[in-house]
């Protein structure tokens, strides 16, 4: 069946296929339906205060007895620089007049809290068979709690070097991110989106220089792209983009609509929604903002002064200033459920394979 069965073995799953945990588009609906389907359902939780993530857990434990991946991003908490700050609400000043709303009103605070002592607490309360970090790891006394619990701890790498520092750091398996993924880019070593390798490129370089399994991530949407990776030498996938299509998926209206009309050449990598280079469907702010603004505060706080901008127009039904996080490959998305989705991309995966196996075969 599947030649490589490192990753189901590792996490106790029985296809090689990981739910991207995209923060503010899945919960656990999503998490319950791929892990029931035999995937790694995956909650991400940085931007879940302690009280929703562990109802979150809690509903997932009650309705799936298979094993779950908890995420959280692990990046430091910025410096103020009120003057960057200032300059960035200036900058948008003009949209808050054109929507009727008083820029000199506080900046919302932005929720994605790191990785910290509280949240670790709460790691070695739920158990989870996985846990994943992004923008690199947790200091190393939380890492070790979090190992104690006999979680599996996997990370994003965007280089072979943040590859080889991950496993160092006693990753047990390493997803390569390439750029063609949509959302915020796992970097954490280097800053230079511009340098960044595609997946076919990253791929078999990262498994060339690290021993633990690599699950390959970005532009991966349909059972191609999966043969393709174990071609590469991953032993598994990690797919965000395509789930999106799913009615498990919290994307609002506005971002389906989006997804559905999406083409290869329509995202672009842009910092304006967080202050953190991310891919998503270009709008009118990424237009006229971005795509890549040096006015944009640090991660995440660029995203208090457009909060306020989104919910006015998404109330008035536009997207105009909403992050359509979205990889590359999302015409190739479907909008079934996801367990249905996660099965027959299995299923798909295991037939192409198979074709091939003849051909060589003969």
């Amino acid at each position: 069946m599947w030649q490589d069965r490192r990753i189901q073995d590792l996490f106790g799953i029985e296809l090689p296929i990981i739910q991207a945990p995209m923060a503010g588009s899945v919960g656990s609906e999503m998490a319950i339906a791929v892990s029931e389907a035999g995937g790694l359902g995956s909650l991400p939780c940085a931007m879940l205060n302690p009280e929703q993530m562990r109802a979150e857990v809690g509903i997932i434990r009650q309705r799936t007895q298979r094993p779950i991946n908890l995420n959280f991003f692990c990046h430091q908490p910025p410096q103020a620089d009120a003057p960057r700050e200032a300059a960035w609400k200036r900058r948008l000043e003009s949209y808050y007049a054109e929507l009727g709303l008083d820029p000199q009103e506080p900046v919302p605070t932005a929720t994605r809290a790191p990785f910290n002592s509280t949240i670790c607490d709460l790691v070695e309360e739920f158990g989870p068979e996985v846990v994943s970090f992004h923008f690199g790891l947790p200091e190393r006394d939380l890492l070790e709690r979090v190992r104690a619990t006999g979680a599996k701890i996997i990370s994003s790498a965007t280089t072979v070097d943040e590859a080889r520092w991950l496993e160092d750091h006693g990753c047990d398996a390493i997803i390569a991110q390439g750029y063609e993924a949509g959302g915020h880019r796992g970097m954490f070593l280097a800053q230079d989106i511009s340098s960044q390798a595609g997946t076919m490129a990253l791929v078999p370089q990262v498994v060339d220089a690290v021993k633990v399994p690599v699950i390959a991530a970005g532009g991966i949407a349909d059972a191609r792209g999966i043969v393709a990776a174990f071609a590469l030498g991953a032993s598994a996938v990690q797919i965000g983009t395509a789930y999106l299509f799913c009615p498990e998926a919290k994307a609002n209206a506005l971002h389906r609509e989006a997804l559905k009309a999406a083409k290869d050449n329509g995202t672009v990598l842009t910092n304006v929604f967080t202050g953190r280079p991310a891919r998503g469907i270009v709008n009118r702010i990424v237009r006229e903002v971005g795509p890549m603004s040096d006015l944009a505060p640090e991660f995440p706080l660029a995203a208090g002064a457009v909060a306020p901008l989104r919910a006015r127009a998404e109330a008035a039904g536009s997207g105009d200033f909403s992050p359509l996080w979205s990889g590359q490959a999302a015409a190739l998305g479907r909008s079934i459920p996801a367990g249905d989705l996660t099965r027959q991309l299995g299923a798909e995966a295991l037939a192409h394979l198979s074709r091939l196996t003849s051909a060589i075969g003969r």
